[in-house]
């Protein structure tokens, strides 16, 4: 089959690779059907990551069907269609227990496209595939669900949640990437006041305004001035860094107001000076983390529902081929304004569900 495989920083190619086959008996093989690009690939590639070897087939989010599983495999079967999450879990250790799926110590976690081969390919293998595949409402499209294996259920639980966004708050999301403007999406589900979008791109700041934001700032003039202008000096209530660089680490920080949340999501390749000089007196919690995907489920029910805006965050699609091409579109999503990009074509007819 053909894969998308890394060869170290700057290194990557569109190859023939191994078929995967059944190693253990929790084990699923996914036929590919739509695949996309995570920012975190992205990081891969400029050597952020360096527990990924050389020889790794990218990529962790995927939507396939089931073409054969392990003796111990109870949940799906061979033809279901699945969406293929960005985290294993094998159910049983200590973290698995507490919902921490993504600090799974039983051979799960991130390890797709990371640890071991992932999604940007032909067909995958997804090991503890009951607790890490989920089937799929017939009413959702490969191009939409595919947007729920990862930054969904990423923005959400690690920005959303971890920041306690309530009614009324002020939330800033600093990052219009997808991750950012998935965050503004799901931040509306607990009723903010406001929801400023913070980023250099004024393309990525029109999204932000068509998911939902209330104001947008380019960051470089001087976003915190904004945010302290439409909350009478305090600051936002919730900041969610969605962009994985020092400065707006720092930008975050001094946009929180005293007693506030900063929800880190991005993936930092270098360090960021915490500035506990000004921050030991102002009660701010910082929180970071992977995500865990216990949310999946729920945002799935909501995707098919209608109730998340998950196709409109795709703006490029391709066949699963043109892998390479796909990765220097959504690499100068500056100029190309890429947002999602979605490889694959559906495999089998879509049936609406029928209202009850």
């Amino acid at each position: 089959m053909k894969g998308y495989v890394f060869h170290g920083p700057g290194q990557s190619a569109w190859e023939d690779v191994p078929d995967p086959g059944i190693k253990a008996a929790t084990d699923a093989i996914v036929r590919v059907d739509a695949v996309t690009i995570c920012g975190t690939d992205l990081h891969i590639l400029k050597g952020d990551v360096p527990e990924v070897r050389p020889g790794t087939v990218l990529g962790h989010e995927a939507v396939g069907e089931i073409v054969d599983v392990g003796g111990d495999v109870r949940s799906v079967r061979p033809g279901d269609r699945v969406l293929v999450s960005c985290i294993t879990a094998c159910g049983r250790c200590r973290y698995c227990r507490e919902g921490m799926y993504g600090q799974c110590r039983g051979g799960g976690g991130w390890i797709l496209g990371h640890l071991i081969d992932g999604t940007q390919a032909e067909y995958v293998r997804v090991p503890y595939a009951d607790l890490s595949v989920h089937p799929l409402p017939g009413s959702l499209d490969a191009r939409e669900a595919v947007l729920l294996a990862d930054i969904f259920p990423t923005a959400y639980e690690v920005g959303v949640l971890n920041g306690h966004v309530r009614p009324g708050d002020t939330v800033a999301v600093v990052g219009a990437g997808p991750i950012g403007l998935a965050a503004i999406a799901t931040a509306q589900l607990f009723a903010p006041e406001r929801i400023i979008a913070v980023d250099l791109a004024a393309a990525r700041l029109d999204a932000a305004r068509q998911l939902g934001a209330d104001a947008v700032a380019d960051a470089r003039e001087a976003p915190e001035q904004l945010i302290a202008d439409l909350t009478e000096g305090l600051g936002a209530d919730v900041v969610v860094e969605a962009v994985g660089v020092p400065e707006t680490f720092e930008l975050c920080t001094r946009m929180v107001r005293p007693g506030g949340h900063v929800a880190n999501v991005g993936v930092h390749g270098r360090p960021a000076t915490l500035h506990l000089e000004d921050l030991w007196i102002k009660n701010v919690t910082i929180t970071t983390g992977l995500v865990d995907t216990y949310s999946t489920p729920t945002l799935l029910r909501m995707a098919a529902a209608g109730r998340l805006p998950t196709a409109r965050l795709v703006t490029h699609t391709f066949p699963l081929t043109h892998m390479e091409e796909a990765y220097d579109v959504f690499a100068r999503a500056t100029d190309t304004g890429a947002l999602k990009v979605v490889l694959g074509e559906e495999q089998r007819e879509v049936v609406p569900t029928r209202a009850a």
